[in-house]
């Protein structure tokens, strides 16, 4: 099993090796390619990654969690999982404080600590991966993508909350 990945590449330098392809040269290549687009979307992802550092350092995930709890209320979804459930969508790697966090609290074998392992597992870095996309290619019109995205994240909170509330 530990092999597959070095079979892989003697399999692919001896098939371009075969047809006459210039192996060394291909590769130099493809990772200049790599490297340009490396560069065109770095713009959007510091731009992420600062607003979400931002977001959580101003107090302004606490303000919508208030905001919005009497929602998260009527839809017996648990309030304790809103900072999660709010910067999931802007940051992967942020969201690990709040998961973790989470869990400490109410240990790991309750419902809301289940409910925030759904909810990571089952929601995307909505932002995060929409400014990697769309920073690397030239598509201007955004408005319905990131509408139905954050549909899309609304529904795997309730996912997230009925799943949770199905094993308790």
């Amino acid at each position: 099993m530990v092999y597959i990945i070095p079979l892989l590449i003697i399999l692919v330098l001896a098939s371009g090796l075969k047809k006459g392809v210039p192996c060394y040269n291909t590769f130099i290549s493809g990772v200049e390619d790599g490297l340009r687009t490396v560069v065109s979307i770095l713009p959007a992802l510091v731009a992420i990654l600062s607003a979400s550092g931002m977001l959580r350092a101003s107090g302004l995930i606490d303000g919508l969690s208030h905001i919005l709890a009497p929602l998260f209320n009527a839809l017996k979804i648990p309030v304790e999982i809103l900072p999660l459930a709010l910067i999931r969508p802007i940051s992967g790697g942020g969201s690990i404080g709040p998961l973790t966090d989470t869990i400490k609290t109410f240990g790991i074998e309750s419902r809301i600590a289940l409910c925030a392992c759904i909810l990571c597992a089952s929601t995307e870095t909505t932002f995060y991966t929409l400014s990697v996309y769309f920073g690397g290619t030239s598509v201007k019109y955004t408005k319905r993508v990131i509408f139905a995205a954050v549909f899309g994240d609304f529904v795997g909170i309730l996912c997230a909350s009925f799943l949770s509330l199905i094993n308790f």
